[in-house]
């Protein structure tokens, strides 16, 4: 997927294009048409190629074979995405659960959607933030993954609502998700099976 923003009274446009790894020759070469064409009209084309590890392969072969004005016009810098890294990352995304709201401009957040008695009796899902990071950092050291923890947003997103879904019908004011359930949410994320599928390292610091 492509998008492009165009800012004429800077003169300028930003193009972002999404799981570059699969473009070939051709198609890098059509971008690179496309910044010359733009730059003679004196607009300035920001590019930003967003896709997997792969993509930094294709960079280095670009570079070996010598088309280096494709890199120097298209991939400069770059810049990794992690994983969610810490127990404050988990706080954020939470966060995010509590204070959405949906359909826009309603008073129904996702948590208070599927835990309305609890959420208005005070709960937050945001106060479980290190009880789920605990959950993932004993699953991921119990099955003996390499590297530090980060977690794609899929798994997490996955743990969050086997735990909405499981307390939907333990809702009451006095309710909160026990450490237990943390727990069986994460066993049942596809974290470390993915792990274990791909054998891939998720970079972090």
């Amino acid at each position: 997927m492509d998008t492009s923003s165009l800012n004429p009274s800077a003169q300028q446009t930003d193009r972002c294009s999404h799981l570059t790894q699969r473009y070939n020759d051709n198609e890098y070469e059509w971008l690179r048409d496309v910044h010359d064409s733009l730059d003679r009209q004196q607009i300035k084309l920001f590019t930003f190629l967003v896709g997997q590890q792969e993509l930094l392969a294709q960079k280095t072969a670009l570079q070996v074979a010598g088309k280096t004005q494709i890199v120097a016009r298209l991939m400069v810098e770059e810049l990794a995405f992690y994983g969610i890294r810490n127990a404050e990352d988990v706080a954020t995304c939470l966060n995010g659960y509590d204070q959405t709201a949906y359909p826009e401009g309603s008073q129904w957040s996702f948590t208070r959607f599927y835990v309305p008695e609890a959420f208005d009796a005070g709960y937050r899902l945001v106060s479980d933030a290190s009880a789920l990071w605990q959950a993932f950092e004993i699953a991921h050291h119990k099955a003996n993954l390499p590297g530090q923890l980060a977690l794609p947003m899929e798994s997490f997103a996955r743990a969050v609502e086997i735990v909405l879904k499981d307390s939907e019908v333990k809702d009451d004011p006095g309710y909160r998700p026990v450490p237990a359930l943390w727990a069986h949410a994460v066993r049942h994320s596809g974290y470390v099976q993915s792990r274990h599928a791909t054998g891939r390292v998720l970079v972090a610091d």
